[in-house]
């Protein structure tokens, strides 16, 4: 999670943190929907409801955190954004179950939708975009050149040190594309 401030001309990182949702006392936390894979579909919704449980009450507290941290330097953050993938979603637990991309997919979305449902708890609104729309939706809201934008964002990362990946780098350009009011 990357928490930037000022506006869309002058952004400034402010922290980086990572926001831990897998309890390791609790098995098949780290991917739930392959820790299901081979139960029936009953049991498999009981197990994801309480690993959904668990990853939604680690996201809370972690963003309850950061959000007491940040608001000793400034004001208090009114937003997230969450980036989504461009994955396939299944219809229904079945159809997950019984593909292994689409189980990727689900591991993922389960992780999001507990940061999504952290930060909601914490009265922040939520903004979701597709990891593959960030960069054009930002080089039209902020008006810069896809490589003006990467520099910028290479450059936000220079005062933290490493790590600065993309992972990093697309947290910080997402929250720069809500300061601009997306």
């Amino acid at each position: 999670m990357v928490v930037v401030a000022g506006d869309a001309d002058n952004p400034l990182v402010l922290t980086r943190n990572r926001v831990e949702m897998a309890d390791p006392r609790l098995p098949g936390s780290k991917q739930p929907y392959h820790e299901v894979e081979k139960l029936p579909l009953d049991k498999a919704e009981e197990r994801l409801a309480r690993l959904r449980a668990s990853a939604g009450l680690m996201a809370h507290e972690a963003i309850r955190a950061l959000i007491d941290e940040t608001v000793k330097r400034g004001p208090a953050p009114r937003a997230a954004g969450i980036l989504d993938s461009s994955g396939r979603k299944g219809d229904s637990l079945a159809a997950i179950l019984a593909s292994h991309a689409l189980i990727h997919t689900a591991d993922g979305n389960h992780f999001r939708e507990a940061l999504a449902e952290g930060c909601r708890r914490c009265n922040l609104a939520v903004v979701r975009i597709r990891q593959r729309d960030l960069s054009d939706r930002a080089a039209s809201k902020l008006r810069k050149t896809p490589a003006q934008l990467a520099a910028m964002v290479r450059a936000l990362g220079q005062p933290l040190g490493a790590p600065w990946g993309a992972d990093q780098k697309s947290a910080a350009l997402l929250a720069w594309l809500l300061l601009a009011g997306n």
